[in-house]
């Protein structure tokens, strides 16, 4: 799968996680400028678990600040599954 689906899907979750209270980018901070807090960045994870049939391991979660870092990180594992 193309980073630039996964970066629209992602994108589009996010929307209607926050609501639509703020654009959503590729440079946008998942808690910096969404707010998200650490129960709705797992929900956020559950999500894309079931929409891309991956896991997502906890490990990763220091290197995603951004939704560009999450897409990244989606991408690297539908990749090798």
């Amino acid at each position: 799968m193309k980073y630039e689906s996964i970066l629209s899907q992602l994108c589009e979750e996010l929307l209607i996680l926050t609501k639509g209270r703020t654009t959503v980018g590729e440079n946008t901070e998942l808690v910096g400028d969404l707010a998200l807090d650490s129960l709705q960045v797992m929900d956020l994870l559950l999500l894309m678990e079931d929409r891309f049939d991956i896991s997502i391991p906890v490990s990763i979660l220091p290197d995603v600040k951004t939704v560009r870092d999450l897409a990244i990180q989606v991408e690297k594992l539908v990749s090798n599954s």
